[in-house]
C-alpha cells in the first residue's frame, strides 16, 4: 500500500511526538486526525498554549481531538475510519474497543528498547540508570502496557555529555526512521512480530517531586545521572538557607569527601561530597533568577556557597 493510501490516525503530545508527527507528514504519509491531551498552562505566568502536536496540527490543517478522557470519549475514532493508530507519547491509555476499530491495528513507537523500560518514562530512567544505548521499538499495541509485539527496534548510543532534551533529539529521528522502515512489511504481513519475553521485562513509573530532590547521601555517579536526566523537565535542586538551588550541569569526581560538605567553591565549579566520589556542579540557578553558568554565577554570588559548610 502506498504511504497516501494508508489513513493513519496519530496519538501524541509533547515535543517528540510534534517532530516525528511532522516528519510523517512532510514525507507524505496520509494523516487524518490528531489525538493529544488536554492543553496545560506552561511557564510562570500559566498561560494555556497548545500542545505540540496541535500546533503541528493547524499548521498542516489537520484537524485535532483533545478528548478529557479518550475511554470514555472515542467516538469520533469510527468516523474517521483510519485504517491505522499510531501512538507516541500520548499520555492515556487506549481502550481495547478503541484498538479494534482501524483495519491494520495500533502500532506505538515506545521510547526503549523492550521489553527494558515499558511505562511513562522510559527515556528518563534510561538516563537515570546510565545506560550507554536505549532506542526505539515499534510495537504493536495490546491492553497489557506495553506489553504487545515488537516489528522493529532501532538503538541510539547515550553518551556523558547526553541529558533529557539532547537523548530525545536523537530518539525523534530515530522514531521516524523506525516507522518508515518498518510500517509496509508490517503492511504487507511480511513482518509478524517477535513475541516480548516477560522475563527481562523492566517498568519504570511517572516522575514525581520527590525525584526532584537532590539527595547528597547518594553517590556523585547517581546524582549526576538524576541531573541529565531532569534537570531539562521537571527539574532538580538542592536546598540551601530555604532556597531552592536548581542544578543543571554537573561532573563527577572521584575520592572520599565528607557527605554534603563542600569542598570547594570557585569560578570552576561548586564541588560537594557525596556517598561516593564528589559533584561538581557547573550549571546552576538561584529562584526567580536566569540559569547561569558557574563563571557568571559566581561572578555575582562569591560569598553564596563557604567552603566547609555542609548541606546536609
Amino acid at each position: 500500500m502506498d504511504k497516501k493510501d494508508l489513513r493513519i490516525l496519530f496519538l501524541g503530545t509533547p515535543e517528540i511526538s510534534a517532530v516525528v508527527l511532522e516528519n510523517l507528514i512532510i514525507n507524505g504519509y496520509n494523516i487524518v486526525g490528531i489525538v493529544a491531551q488536554q492543553d496545560k498552562p506552561i511557564g510562570r505566568k500559566q498561560i494555556v498554549s497548545a500542545v505540540p502536536t496541535k500546533v503541528v496540527g493547524f499548521k498542516y490543517g489537520i484537524k485535532v481531538y483533545q478528548p478529557v478522557k479518550i475511554r470514555l470519549d472515542f467516538s469520533f475514532v469510527k468516523d474517521i475510519n483510519p485504517d491505522l493508530i499510531l501512538t507516541l507519547a500520548y499520555g492515556q491509555l487506549i481502550p481495547h474497543e478503541m484498538l479494534e476499530i482501524p483495519k491494520y491495528g495500533c502500532l506505538n513507537l515506545h521510547g526503549s528498547l523492550l521489553p527494558k523500560y515499558r511505562g511513562a518514562a522510559p527515556i528518563q530512567f534510561a538516563l537515570l540508570n546510565g545506560e550507554k544505548k536505549t532506542g526505539i521499538t515499534l510495537m504493536e499495541m495490546v491492553d497489557k502496557m506495553d506489553a504487545g509485539k515488537m516489528y522493529l527496534k532501532k538503538e541510539v548510543d547515550i553518551i556523558d555529555d547526553d541529558n533529557y532534551d539532547s537523548l530525545v533529539t536523537k530518539l525523534e529521528g530515530c522514531a521516524y526512521n523506525c516507522f518508515d522502515e518498518g510500517i509496509q512489511d508490517y503492511i504487507d504481513g511480511k513482518n509478524k512480530g517477535i513475541e516480548q519475553n516477560e522475563d527481562d521485562a523492566t517498568f519504570t513509573r511517572k516522575i514525581n517531586e520527590e525525584d526532584q530532590i537532590i539527595n547528597f547521601d547518594n553517590s556523585a555517579f547517581e546524582i549526576h545521572n538524576k541531573i541529565r536526566a531532569l534537570s531539562c523537565n521537571p527539574g532538580v535542586y538542592f536546598s540551601f538557607h530555604n532556597e531552592k538551588i536548581k542544578v543543571f550541569k554537573s561532573i563527577v569526581e572521584d575520592g572520599v569527601y565528607e557527605v554534603g560538605k563542600i569542598i570547594k567553591y570557585d569560578k570552576n565549579g561548586l564541588l560537594i561530597g557525596t556517598k561516593n566520589g564528589a559533584l561538581l556542579i557547573t550549571e546552576l540557578q538561584k529562584p526567580g533568577k536566569r540559569i547561569l553558568k558557574i563563571n557568571d554565577f559566581y561572578n555575582g554570588n562569591q560569598k553564596l556557597f563557604v567552603p566547609g559548610e555542609n548541606l546536609i
